[in-house]
């Protein structure tokens, strides 16, 4: 098989000034419907009574809101606060429920048999029912050129060293095909770092990260060996070919 065509240089992005805030813009929906309408509504959704289109936005009883995006074959969520889409890998759990877990097996969503959900956080380790607030947009990788993989990386590394309070340069080989995902990749990996200067010990682990470099591979993960933060994508498999941030913390040792 022919190798994939290369950009010119491989990619190699320090911070060296701030990143400036990037507003996320959120689609427009109508008001949501009561807690008992957005968690028990009519149709039918693989077996089971489910009123929610394939992709909608739901509102958590206690606060926030979040994506769920259950057109393709993994489904996918994204909190509306945070710009990481998280990939799930659906279980079955008892009295005909359905368990969504993340890359490390952590419960993320549980739908009951008659379509409520229960959506599960660091600040709610123990559940807070979601309802449906309406439609909204598939997610999806955008297509981004060379000019805007280097501004990606650059914000990744801006973060990245902001959290550090030091250099953290960011390093991957990227072609027109795989660059979406790569740049995907990079800012899940700053979020990762972000999350590891606020948890305990994770300030120590950081004072040994030396640059994070992305590269292609068979299987997406995460590695930490010799100051350098690993991430392997598979372009392939979309959304679902790279790690999570929880999964990157996890293999950096900070947890």
């Amino acid at each position: 098989m022919s190798a994939r065509p290369v950009l010119p240089l491989r990619i190699l992005v320090a911070a060296t000034f701030a990143a400036a805030g990037v507003a996320m813009a959120f689609p427009a929906v109508a008001a949501p419907l009561s807690l008992r309408e957005g968690l028990f509504g009519e149709g039918r959704h693989d077996g089971r009574r489910f009123s929610a289109p394939p992709v909608a936005r739901y509102v958590v009883e206690d606060g926030g809101g979040f994506i769920l995006d259950r057109s393709t074959p993994r489904p996918m969520m994204k909190f509306e606060d945070s710009a990481e889409v998280w990939v799930l890998q659906p279980q079955p759990a008892p009295r005909g429920d359905i368990i969504y877990k993340n890359d490390l097996g952590q419960p993320v969503l549980r739908a009951t048999r008659l379509g409520g959900l229960t959506v599960f956080t660091p600040d709610r380790p123990s559940g807070a029912p979601a309802a449906l607030a309406g439609g909204s947009n598939p997610l999806r990788l955008p297509v981004l050129g060379p000019e805007a993989l280097l501004q990606r990386l650059a914000q990744a590394s801006a973060r990245a060293s902001r959290a550090a309070r030091r250099l953290i340069p960011f390093e991957a080989d990227a072609s027109p095909e795989t660059a979406p995902l790569v740049a995907d990749a990079a800012m899940v990996a700053a979020e990762a770092v972000v999350r590891m200067s606020t948890q305990p010990g994770g300030r120590a682990t950081l004072n040994s990260v030396n640059k994070v470099t992305l590269v292609e591979g068979r299987r997406p993960g995460a590695s930490f060996r010799a100051g350098v933060i690993l991430i392997t994508i598979t372009p392939e498999d979309g959304l679902a070919g790279r790690p999570s941030s929880e999964r990157i913390v996890a293999a950096a040792g900070s947890r």
